[in-house]
């Protein structure tokens, strides 16, 4: 039994000159395995900007994540949500009841 990450929300802090939100959410977009990107500005002042960031996606890879927003100025204040998925070896758990018939 394999579990994956389906959903990740993170509030983050990164300067408002390094990117603007479009971009960085296209950047988040471009993750292995991340099929929504959804980036909300939630405060901001004269330097920087509180994000929202939900990815969303079949296995989303956390220290891939984490990676890109350290390349990209980003700083993840905290880890807000996550829901993790259970993958059963349909095959494997059929042979398994199979046996114990």
């Amino acid at each position: 039994m394999e579990c994956r990450v389906k959903r990740l929300v993170l509030d983050i802090m990164k300067l408002r000159r390094d990117h603007p939100l479009h971009e960085f959410a296209l950047c988040l977009g471009s993750i292995p395995n991340v099929e929504e990107a959804k980036v909300s500005l939630v405060e901001m002042d004269q330097e920087t900007e509180s994000v929202k960031v939900t990815l969303e996606g079949e296995d989303v890879d956390v220290e891939v994540v984490q990676q890109l927003m350290k390349d990209h100025g980003a700083t993840i204040h905290s880890i807000d949500e996550v829901v993790v998925v259970k993958e059963i070896d349909n095959l494997t758990h059929g042979v398994k009841r199979g046996k114990n018939r």
